[in-house]
């Protein structure tokens, strides 16, 4: 198996300028690729300061400029806010400009206030990202191709830069749908799963998902690969972990407003940390996520491993405001340390089997 850096670019306040949050982000980019991890991911989000990457496939054509073999992935396009052939056009010249690195992380969304701005209804995301899932494929593997839907109509056309990798780049699929989770399985695409901030009980939820989505799928699951988005902080310092959790804490209160559509600002821009009745300790999340000394994190990651059974571990480097060096450290501590202790234990870039 082996591990990614996912990089939220986020703004917590004003202390922090938008030119420094992607700064930060591509630094820690050329970080992740120096510390051994496989993947570095950039997340789509739009309008407030939840997430200031707005274009991940405009990431990974940057980062593709300053890296030479890491793998870089969208997580994830929000595709029903695309217009379907420019972001079929733009999947294969950017999987070109990177050299075959691009991994096509693609999701439908969530926020509404994000659908409102594109003149999209939240309400109609899935049908149009099923309409996406239909027309990937025959796109950028076809020399021709034509597409008429509901909600996409593209006449015969041909995608003038092909992706490098054939006949198109790994596509990861995100999705809370039972039926899209069970078509990922049948199709060979990857999946995406998180537990959030919960601990055991919730990652063998998460699994207890995945199992039914493959015996539905009526495959075996190993044509595909289970991707695992993780928060997780090695150190003996407790002040560090407490400021990387607050960090975590703040990103699961803006998600959860803009989920429910209550989120809150004074400025029309920023948006207010609204505590929830449900928000977790630190000690709460101090037991459910792999948090502590560097041996705690890795016995914490190989008994969730061995309950999830995911091969790849995306490590959310990127939340609020926590400081950028510190960071920058801590990637290195988990390429020296903790991710040849994980891949000695289960196997480096070896799919993990099912029970």
């Amino acid at each position: 198996m082996d591990f990614g850096a996912f990089i939220l670019a986020q703004q917590r306040g004003y202390h922090q300028s938008s030119h420094e949050v992607i700064a930060n982000s591509v630094e820690q980019t050329v970080m992740a690729e120096q510390a051994g991890f496989a993947n570095a991911w950039y997340a789509e989000h739009h309008f407030n300061n939840y997430s200031l990457s707005p274009s991940p496939l405009m990431m990974v054509a940057h980062t593709a400029a300053k890296t030479t073999t890491i793998r870089l992935g969208s997580a994830v396009c929000i595709l029903p806010l695309y217009h379907a052939p420019r972001f079929l056009a733009e999947v294969g010249f950017v999987d070109s400009l990177s050299g075959g690195r691009l991994e096509l992380g693609i999701g439908s969304g969530y926020q509404d206030f994000e659908f409102q701005r594109f003149g999209t209804n939240l309400d109609e995301s899935s049908k149009i990202f099923e309409e996406y899932l239909e027309v990937i494929p025959k796109a950028l593997g076809n020399k021709i191709f034509e597409h008429h839907s509901e909600y996409l109509d593209i006449p015969p056309s041909s995608i003038a830069t092909r992706p490098l990798q054939e006949p198109l780049p790994p596509i990861w699929v995100t999705t809370g749908n039972p039926k899209l989770r069970e078509r990922a399985f049948r199709e060979g695409w990857n999946l995406f799963t998180t537990a959030l901030l919960g601990g055991m009980d919730q990652i063998k939820r998460v699994r207890g998902q995945v199992d039914e989505a493959i015996d539905a799928s009526g495959t075996d699951g190993s044509k595909s690969r289970l991707g695992f988005l993780r928060v997780g902080y090695a150190s003996d310092n407790m002040a560090e972990i407490d400021h990387y959790l607050e960090n975590a804490l703040f990103q699961r209160r803006l998600s959860f407003s803009l989920k429910s559509r209550n989120q809150q600002t004074d400025d029309g821009y920023l948006m207010k940390e609204v505590p929830t009745d449900s928000d977790p300790s630190l000690d709460e999340l101090k037991k459910n996520l792999p948090v502590g000394s560097v041996n705690q994190v890795i016995d914490r990651l190989l008994a969730e491993i061995e309950v999830l059974k995911p091969d790849h571990i995306a490590l959310q480097t990127q939340l609020g405001d926590f400081d950028h060096k510190t960071m920058l450290k801590q990637m290195e501590v988990w390429g020296d340390k903790i991710i040849p202790a994980i891949q000695k234990e289960v196997g480096a870039g070896t799919k993990i089997a099912a029970e």
